[in-house]
């Protein structure tokens, strides 16, 4: 038993030394990438894991604490009913992951498909475009908003209602990928030999259409944190029950003069949250496009 623990060892050591070389050899190559990423993997960290962390309710009321300043009991103080803002912080990081990355699916999924259709087939291509073009003429916040007022509020709504607003973007950015495509020798090669439709479409267009798919999906993800908390700040977002950055800003305005860290915190991990996945995203164009970075 001692020997197979000693390669399970082993073996652990190994990918542990190997892991390390390849985040050396992309900081040396992308720092960008791997410092926003990092901050990005702490604050996934510290949100999914926030029970661990704190023992506390983040729905308890205690009026006895109320706005008691950062420090001592409470690390990020109390708002106005006494709530403790820290496990309040960290929780609500939960609602920011699962609304930007389920958003950055629904639209990548939902444009990948809409795309590769538009841009393929002549036919079908300017009924869906005028599509996506009326929909691209509403401002996203308002579009937004709308959707969210005519059901009822709750994550679920809000997830839909923001990609709804992102799915026309990455609908025109595969359009333009697969119109470039299919203008490939290669591609007329596999017509010429009879390959399939459906078989260029898996075997051709879509492996060339992921690298950008995947960086503007990094993009959707910011742009959805940041819309949740607007929706929130607004009052229509998640219901003001569930502890969201946007609604502990959307209660804390009005103490901002006596208890400013009530908005400052949430919005700082905010902030930082958007600007990770930009980082993030900046990143892995310039890993997957390096054509880009040599020209610049």
């Amino acid at each position: 038993m001692s020997i197979i623990g000693d390669v399970k060892r082993l073996d652990l050591v190994t990918r542990l030394d190997w892991i390390g070389t390849a985040v050396r050899v992309q900081f040396g190559r992308n720092p960008s990438l791997v410092l926003g990423g990092a901050l990005f993997v702490l604050l996934v960290l510290v949100s999914v894991f926030a029970p661990l962390l704190t023992d506390s309710d983040p729905r308890r009321i205690n009026g006895i604490v109320r706005l008691t300043s950062p420090g001592g009991d409470f690390l990020f103080g109390t708002d106005n009913l006494g709530r403790d803002m820290f496990a309040r912080t960290f929780f609500g990081g939960r609602i920011s992951l699962i609304v930007g990355v389920s958003v950055a699916l629904i639209a990548s999924i939902a444009g990948l498909f809409f795309g590769l259709i538009a841009g393929y087939f002549r036919r079908l291509d300017s009924i869906i475009m005028r599509v996506m073009d009326g929909i691209m003429a509403i401002p996203g916040i308002l579009l937004a908003i709308a959707l969210v007022a005519v059901t009822r509020p709750s994550v679920g709504n809000v997830i839909m209602a923001i990609a709804v607003t992102e799915i026309p973007r990455v609908v025109r950015l595969v359009r333009s990928v697969v119109l470039t495509l299919r203008e490939q020798p290669y591609v007329d090669a596999a017509t010429s030999v009879g390959t399939s439709t459906i078989g260029i479409l898996h075997r051709h267009i879509l492996p060339n259409a992921m690298a950008p798919l995947i960086v503007q999906a990094t993009f959707i993800c910011a742009a959805a944190v940041i819309t949740e908390a607007y929706l929130s700040f607004l009052g229509a977002g998640t219901p003001s029950e569930i502890p969201s950055w946007g609604n502990m800003m959307a209660e804390g305005r009005i103490y901002f003069l006596t208890a400013p860290w009530i908005v400052l915190i949430p919005g700082g991990f905010l902030a930082a949250m958007v600007l990770s996945i930009n980082i993030v995203g900046d990143g892995l164009r310039d890993m997957l496009d390096p054509r880009m970075t040599k020209e610049l």
